[in-house]
């Protein structure tokens, strides 16, 4: 079984009708009647798990991006301690570790009241949430303040910082400790939380991240060994909000439209056509690493057209990015300067065609827009609840697999591994090798590669890929490279429509590390500047600690180039 928080509408009422977010944790003010029954504690464990305490990376921190151009503060090279992003992720981690500890602290106070399996699992529970803060605390900041106990608010301001290697095994022991005694499962009746898998496999994203390969692989290992979680069949289908609680899912956060807990930046990705802005869109960098169906990359098969860039590409990459001249909620979907008007297949007539920037100057800068994760609901009313993925079985097979392949401990494991992620995208067994393009390298160089880029094409748009170009050390190399789209429609009617060049006037090159190259094109004035991202290789690679924390402690020392 999956894990999915149950949120009631007492809980909600209870934790969260306040809108501000630096309310006292719960071990100040209440501590002494608080947790006092089962109802209290199972409140307490639930508030853990509250959508705002669990973000994810954001994909506009990385190269599969686009806003018209624009930059953040990560790809614009501007981050600084007074960052929102910072104080936030800063300030709800240490929240959340707090009522974690208090909560520990409590539960070894009971005596006879509730049983010892019982308090097993509420502790395991608490375990698992303090692990996962901590986690996200040394891959973003690296060494920070560390304390598994409750401290007053005159020593946490006399605190320093903890060697990140020293957290990493109290992680471990957490995430340990939460695998012995969560469930594997859970009741069609019982609040659904973590389970022994989600420890498993978060223990396994953190080693993968710090480099810890062993103990990745050892704990990617024991989740599959668990044989309860498959790959769902539909790749597609798998992101539709709803498509709930899924055989592939291993830890989520739920939405609730009714509830008030939704995602409502719906219309920067939808199409103009149908109601959006289309202004959060897929790069062009992302479009071109998906492979060719003959699993090689696009400057290398000659199964590649660029004039008709979705043809023979791995099946993820339409179900990733909206195909030109296919229903999108509704309309056919066509940025052609020249398709003035498109069919709506809600009328059966043919419309104004928004979606191209002959009509609307807005529409989407370099023809592109999201396919994945959006469907009908987000036009419906701008709101979507889609579950909040947080951890899939198809990442736990290639966590493992990259490992594996990190240890130079290559066997066929690891090819199976790859290669059931890759044919349930073509939506076949894994032994059909003939209807996939298998992998079957054995080289650690070369399956590093592969496993690059297939992790680039399974987990688009899910918060995956900017730990990933963290850690492999690839940010200084890819978020400072231009971002580009089409001309302005007379010049691109000019210098591509009208030459028989639409959609790629040429095929880009594609480096050793699947990164596209554009320069060709650009100096041939035949695709358009959007702008420069930036990224500084001597500090970006860590955040600073917020400015305001850096004040009131003295002891706390920035992090370097801040």
């Amino acid at each position: 079984m999956k894990i999915k928080i149950l949120y009631t509408l007492l809980i909600l009422l209870v934790f969260t009708a306040c809108a501000d977010l630096d309310l006292s944790p719960l071990s100040e003010g209440s501590s002494e009647n608080w947790y006092s029954d089962e109802t209290e504690i199972e409140m307490s464990i639930n508030d853990l798990y509250r959508g705002v305490f669990w973000p994810r990376d954001d994909d506009q921190w990385t190269d599969d991006w686009t806003y018209r151009g624009t930059t953040n503060s990560i790809t614009g090279g501007t981050m600084s301690g007074e960052d929102g992003t910072v104080s936030d992720w800063w300030s709800r981690t240490y929240k959340v570790i707090t009522r974690a500890n208090t909560l520990i602290k409590n539960l070894d106070e009971i005596t006879d009241e509730i049983s010892e399996d019982k308090l097993n699992r509420y502790k395991a529970d608490a375990r698992f949430n303090r692990a996962a803060q901590y986690a996200r605390l040394i891959s973003h900041w690296g060494d920070v303040i560390y304390s598994t106990s409750i401290i007053g608010l005159d020593e946490s301001f006399t605190m320093s910082r903890t060697d990140k290697e020293i957290i990493l095994e109290g992680i471990y022991e957490d995430y340990d400790f939460a695998a012995t005694y969560l469930p594997e499962s859970y009741g069609s009746s019982e609040n659904q939380r973590a389970t022994k898998g989600a420890a498993l496999a978060l223990k396994a994203r953190i080693a993968l991240y710090m480099g810890d390969y062993e103990v990745a692989r050892d704990a990617a290992k024991a989740c599959m060994d668990l044989d309860i979680y498959e790959l769902y069949s539909d790749f597609g289908k798998l992101f539709a909000s709803t498509t709930k609680n899924s055989v592939e899912t291993i830890f989520v956060v739920p939405r609730s439209v009714e509830l008030d807990e939704a995602f409502t930046d719906c219309k920067n990705y939808i199409s103009r056509n149908s109601g959006g802005w289309a202004a959060k869109d897929p790069s062009w960098e992302l479009f071109c690493s998906f492979l060719c169906t003959d699993g090689l990359p696009i400057d290398e098969s000659p199964l590649f057209n660029p004039q008709n860039p979705f043809e023979n590409r791995d099946p993820r990459c339409a179900e990733t990015i909206v195909e030109f001249q296919t229903n999108h909620l509704g309309f056919m979907y066509q940025p052609h300067p020249d398709s003035l008007t498109v069919y709506s297949f809600n009328s059966g007539t043919y419309v104004k065609n928004n979606d191209t920037r002959a009509n609307a100057q807005y529409a989407s800068y370099n023809g592109l827009i999201w396919k994945k994760r959006v469907d009908e609901d987000w036009s419906d009313d701008y709101k979507t609840d889609g579950d909040i993925i947080i951890m899939r079985y198809a990442d736990v097979l290639l966590m493992y697999a990259e490992a594996k392949i990190e240890l130079n401990d290559i066997d066929e494991s690891v090819l199976d591994a790859i290669n059931q992620v890759r044919a349930r995208a073509y939506g076949v067994n894994v032994e059909d090798v003939v209807s996939y393009p298998a992998v079957t390298t054995t080289g650690q160089a070369e399956l590093r590669k592969t496993l690059r880029i297939e992790r680039r094409m399974e987990f688009a748009f899910e918060g995956r890929r900017y730990m990933d170009i963290i850690r492999w050390g690839l940010a200084e190399k890819v978020l400072n490279i231009p971002n580009y789209g089409m001309l302005d429609v007379d010049e691109l009617r000019e210098k591509v429509v009208n030459q028989g060049l639409w959609f790629f006037p040429e095929t880009p090159e594609i480096d050793e590390d699947g990164i596209a190259d554009f320069a060709s094109m650009y100096n041939a004035g035949l695709i358009k500047l959007l702008g420069l991202r930036t990224f500084d290789a001597s500090k970006q690679y860590l955040w600073p600690i917020p400015s305001k924390e850096i004040l009131i402690n003295e002891n706390l020392v920035q992090n370097e180039g801040y």
